[in-house]
Parts: structure tokens; C-alpha cells; sequence
């Protein structure tokens, strides 16, 4: 509204940010939707190994194939979305054969599972406790930050008071 008015491109109109084909929707541990905080149902890239096995381990399942190559149920279709971001190809079609097959054990999966998120999460998990641990960084890349954002402020500011014809004193 303001560059109508005014007749300048003061403020660019915001456009969403996009993956496009490289974004990834990772499924909830409860057989629904995505993964999230709100919902509930999220590893959190700072939980334990060992919080992260309890969550995998209580992921939900369902009773397993009866017939071979069977189409899979929701909540199992997400645990082997979930296999194939974190596992190597091998390990998931080990996986994929087993469920065709008739022979999938769900606890040999979550167990698979769990130990491939953790040893992804890992140097994550590493690094931001790095980060939270070292005080005096955090307030230095705030402090940059509040910086360069003044600078960018200032300038857009300057710029605004200028179309309106505002002077400064």
C-alpha cells in the first residue's frame, strides 16, 4: 500500500520461501499428519538417544501384513518415510523386503530406526550444546544481528521520511 501511495518500491512484497521439489514433509510418530511440537508427536533435534529410542519404540504400528506385498497402513507407511531420511538405502530395502514378504518384525524396524536418528542427530545435537554452552557467542551474534538490522532499519527509514517529505531537525 505504501508504494502505491507514494509510487516507490520501498517496501518489496514478501514472497514464501520454497524447497520446491527437495522438501521433505516428515510424518508423525503417531500415524498422522506431519511431525511437530504441536502435535505432539516430534523428536526434537536435542533430545537423548535415549529419548528418541522411547519415542520411536512407542511409535504406532499395526497388526502387520497378512498377504505379501500388501499395501502398508498410514502410521507404517510414515515409519518408512522416516527410514528412508535417516537410514541407507540398503537398510530400507532390507525393510521393504521384510514387510512384502510377510516377515517384518515392527520392533527390529523401530530399533533400526531409533539407532539411525540418533547417529544423524548426533553432531546436530553436539553443536547446538556447543552453541548453548558458550554464552559469550550467543550475545556476540545477537549483538550482530541487532546491528546489521539497525543499519537495514535505518536506511529503509531514511528512505520512508524522504517519500513523505518529512525532514529531520
Amino acid at each position: 500500500r505504501f508504494n502505491q501511495l507514494y509510487g516507490a518500491a520501498c517496501f518489496p512484497e514478501p514472497e514464501a520461501f520454497n524447497f520446491g521439489k527437495d522438501l521433505i514433509k516428515i510424518p508423525g510418530l503417531d500415524g498422522s499428519g506431519k511431525m511437530g511440537k504441536s502435535e505432539g508427536n516430534g523428536i526434537y533435534l536435542v533430545d537423548d538417544d535415549k529419548t528418541i529410542q522411547k519415542k520411536v519404540m512407542s511409535a504406532v504400528t499395526d497388526a502387520g501384513p497378512t498377504e505379501k506385498n500388501s499395501p502398508m497402513s498410514e502410521p507404517v507407511k510414515n515409519l518408512f518415510t522416516i527410514l528412508e531420511v535417516v537410514s541407507s538405502p540398503d537398510t530400507v530395502e532390507y525393510f521393504k523386503s521384510k514387510y512384502a514378504d510377510c516377515t517384518i518384525r515392527y520392533g527390529e524396524l523401530k530399533k533400526q530406526l531409533a539407532a539411525d536418528i540418533c547417529k544423524v542427530i548426533a553432531p546436530i545435537r553436539s553443536k547446538i550444546q556447543e552453541y548453548m554452552a558458550n554464552e559469550a557467542y550467543i550475545a556476540k551474534v545477537i549483538r550482530e544481528g541487532r546491528d546489521k538490522a539497525r543499519e537495514s532499519a535505518s536506511k529503509t527509514l531514511k528512505e520512508v521520511r524522504h517519500l513523505i517529505g518529512f525532514r529531520s531537525f
